[in-house]
Parts: structure tokens; sequence; C-alpha cells
């Protein structure tokens, strides 16, 4: 069975780029996230010994493989097909290792350095306005959406989107220019509640501040959010890791 059927049978489309929820316009960053994320639900460390959500890893393995080489995708969008004796769809490959390599295991180190290098940056703020259409302008879900966000940043969110709007870049949404006063209130009272609740289970765990600490911390931040966003980490480890060559998929292989 061909990839284009695979797809087909395991996620119900198949259209590559609705695999991993991404836009046929999708850039190299926003497909690599789209398959961490995805792949993500059906890694073999999360779904042991299931036989279909092995499949489905494999799969989603290929789909970015594709998607991720400008010459098949130049082929797969004009043509609708997938090169299926392409050295990058071979057998033999370790889907599993191919994964570990494009997404190693971060450190607190790591994160620490991007949040320095990412907070103020022209990321941030394409972020921030991105998620601001996304959400029409409700500050909640932006708060949540947006990497490395905690409440004492939005003093600093609210201007980029100000700065947006007054220069015509972004729509007044009323949901951002009048939002009531009482959800700003329960936002800081939602931002304190997590704040104890984290600072209490450090306590109950005796924790230090080292990196199990703080992979905890974010882990206690985001369970309450889990409905409403995709988990901190795995926007920032998608974000974060590095393009290395050695992630990089085959050439497109000769007949």
């Amino acid at each position: 069975m061909g990839l284009l059927e695979c797809c087909e049978g395991l996620f119900g489309t198949s259209n590559l780029y609705q695999v991993l929820g991404v836009e046929k316009e999708a850039s190299e960053a926003e497909i690599r996230r789209g398959y961490y994320k995805v792949s993500l639900q059906v890694h073999p460390d999360r779904v042991p010994d299931n036989e279909q959500a092995t499949e489905k890893f494999q799969v989603l393995g290929k789909v970015y493989a594709i998607l991720s080489d400008k010459e098949q995708r130049a082929v797969y969008d004009e043509q609708g097909i997938v090169d299926e004796e392409s050295d990058t769809l071979r057998q033999d490959r370790s889907w599993d290792e191919y994964w570990r390599l494009l997404f190693p295991k971060i450190t607190v180190d790591d994160i620490k350095a991007f949040e320095a290098k990412y907070k103020g940056s022209e990321e941030e703020a394409a972020d921030v306005r991105k998620s601001y259409m996304d959400h029409k302008g409700n500050m909640d879900r932006i708060m949540v959406s947006v990497l490395c966000c905690t409440y004492e940043d939005e003093p600093r969110i609210r201007e980029i989107i100000e700065k947006a709007i007054a220069a015509g870049e972004l729509p007044a949404f009323d949901a951002f220019t009048n939002e009531p006063e009482k959800k700003k209130a329960a936002r800081k009272r939602q931002a304190n509640r997590e704040k104890r609740e984290a600072e209490k289970m450090t306590k109950d765990m005796g924790l230090a501040d080292d990196e199990d600490s703080l992979k905890a911390l974010i882990q206690k931040r985001q369970k309450s959010r889990e409905q409403e966003t995709d988990s901190f980490l795995a926007d920032l480890e998608a974000k974060y890791c590095k393009k290395g060559g050695k992630g990089r998929a085959g050439k497109k292989g000769k007949k």
C-alpha cells in the first residue's frame, strides 16, 4: 500500500498537509512543528504495544520526510503524488531514530537560553500577532498559546498588539480593545493560583531548583490548560530544536 493510501486509512485523508494539521502554504518550521505535535500523540514511548499507533508513527515520519524535502514537496504540490521508490521512503529506515535525531531531549539550560533569546524578539512578536488573529483578540487564549509567556508578561504582550493595531497591521477586535476588567482580574487570580499550586508541588515532592523541578513546574502549569492549547514543551521542543543535517531526509532516489 502506498503512502497516500496509508494516510487515508489511518488519518482519514490522503492530503499530507492535513495529516500534519498544517496549511499547504506552511513554512518549513510550521511543518516541523505540526509533525512534532501529531507524532507525539502516537509516539511509542507514550502508546507502547499498540500496533496501529506504531503504524501511524511510521507513516507520520514518511509524511514529514516528503514535505521537508524541497524537491519531493514540489512534486507532491504539483502532481499530487509521492515517489514511493525514493530513499526517503525506504522500508529499512528507523523512524523512531529519525524522530529522536530531529527532536533531541532539551535541557533546562536549553529552555533558559531559548527564553532569553525569544522574549522581545521579532519571532515572539510574530507569534503574538498570529495568536491574536487566531483567537480573535481573546487574551485568555493568547496568553496561553504564546511560548514562555507568564502573567507578568501580559503588559508587554498587550503593548506588542496595541502597536500592531495602531500601525494598521492588525484589526481592533472588540474582545481585546474592550476586554472587561473582571476578565483581567480572573486571569490574574488563575495565574496566582497556578503559582501557589506549583510551589506546593515543589515542596511536597522535595524538588530542588534543577532540571526535574523546572520541567515539573512547567507541566503543572500546563495541566489545567490541556483542553485549550498544545503542551508548552511540545511547542518549545519543536521550535527550539536545531535543524541539524543529520536529521535531513534523503534526496530523491533515481529510478
